[in-house]
């Protein structure tokens, strides 16, 4: 069975053909392609299919970052944080595919958790997870997706949320000048502001602004033509810049307390698992306990987050596992 499984993003979009034999996945052809570059995903997916010499699937699922709606012909979905609108009857009339599924793509990383392998994660907390408990999962990128896991029968089907955009909450003095910060500049708070890409240059430009430490003459010129969030996060890990360095900690800080929100929120005992780009290439101050301390400093509910496992995931193809695994349950 040869299906086509899809991860779109703002930043970036992973296409992968895989093949289910015996009820395991083996992946044919993985292609990445910088998502901003290419006016609609058609457009892209025609690029894509040129390279393939047998275009025909079985089912197409594609995990799309975005709340994807119901439509008399299938789904569509608007693309957070990009002009494309995706819509499944169009993708299969002009494609010329037999079966079409939308998801969000943190239900797509949702379904592909349980094809991950003990290597793909690191763990935080070991916790005492109970069996069937639903799990939770959140994740930084372009944006701040988050998705609860509920267990249906023989295995878990996961619920999108738009979380993320949920109104942040400070924990701190410091939290609470920068809610005003927020408030100023953009006229509200949510948690995707502070806790993504563009939240890493948000938080650096605030603390740039409080001025506690002075900003590196060679960041600032980096950041007039390189990505800020990546300039930002090299800048903290390899060269230890204060003030970087301060704004990788507010932001573990408070990806960290949205975390153990989310566990408390859904009541994840089976879990919480920590996806998206960005948490991969931060693990080191992941793992350096100022996430794990906000994420249970939760005053009389600190016992009951402690014994939530929390793990990092560090297989960038979860979502395209997920993608993947609904694909083939569509044939």
């Amino acid at each position: 069975m040869r299906v086509l499984a899809g991860d779109i993003g703002g930043t970036k979009t992973l296409l992968q053909v895989s093949a289910w034999e015996a009820g395991r996945l083996r992946a044919v052809r993985e292609q990445r392609f910088d998502s901003c570059s290419y006016p609609s995903f058609a457009a892209l997916l025609i690029e894509f299919l040129n390279q393939e010499k047998k275009a025909n699937f079985e089912a197409v699922c594609l995990g799309v970052a975005g709340p994807v709606r119901k439509t008399i012909t299938g789904q569509a979905v608007k693309v957070t944080n990009l002009p494309w609108e995706i819509e499944s009857a169009a993708i299969a009339r002009e494609f010329g595919f037999s079966k079409v599924r939308l998801i969000n793509d943190f239900q797509a990383i949702g379904f592909g958790i349980e094809l991950l392998k003990q290597s793909d994660l690191v763990v935080l907390q070991q916790g005492e997870p109970v069996a069937h408990g639903p799990r939770g999962v959140i994740g930084a990128g372009t944006g701040l997706g988050q998705s609860v896991l509920v267990w249906q029968e023989d295995h878990y089907e996961p619920i999108a949320t738009e979380g993320g955009h949920a109104n942040f909450g400070p924990t701190s003095e410091l939290q609470i000048e920068l809610l005003r910060y927020l408030l100023k500049n953009t006229g509200r708070s949510s948690y995707e502001l502070v806790i993504s890409g563009h939240g890493l240059a948000r938080l650096y430009a605030f603390l740039k602004e409080r001025g506690d430490f002075p900003e590196s003459s060679l960041v600032g010129e980096a950041m007039k033509t390189d990505d800020a969030a990546a300039i930002i996060t090299r800048a903290a890990l390899e060269q230890n810049d204060k003030l970087a360095n301060q704004a990788m900690d507010l932001f573990v800080e408070i990806y960290g307390a949205q975390a153990g929100n989310l566990a408390l929120t859904a009541g994840t005992t089976g879990g919480i698992y920590i996806a998206g780009g960005i948490a991969p290439k931060i693990v080191s101050r992941l793992t350096d306990g100022r996430f794990l301390r906000a994420f249970r400093n939760k005053g009389k509910m600190s016992g009951y987050v402690e014994a939530i496992p929390v793990s990092v995931v560090m297989n960038p193809d979860v979502g395209l596992f997920g993608a993947a695994r609904v694909a083939s349950r569509l044939v």
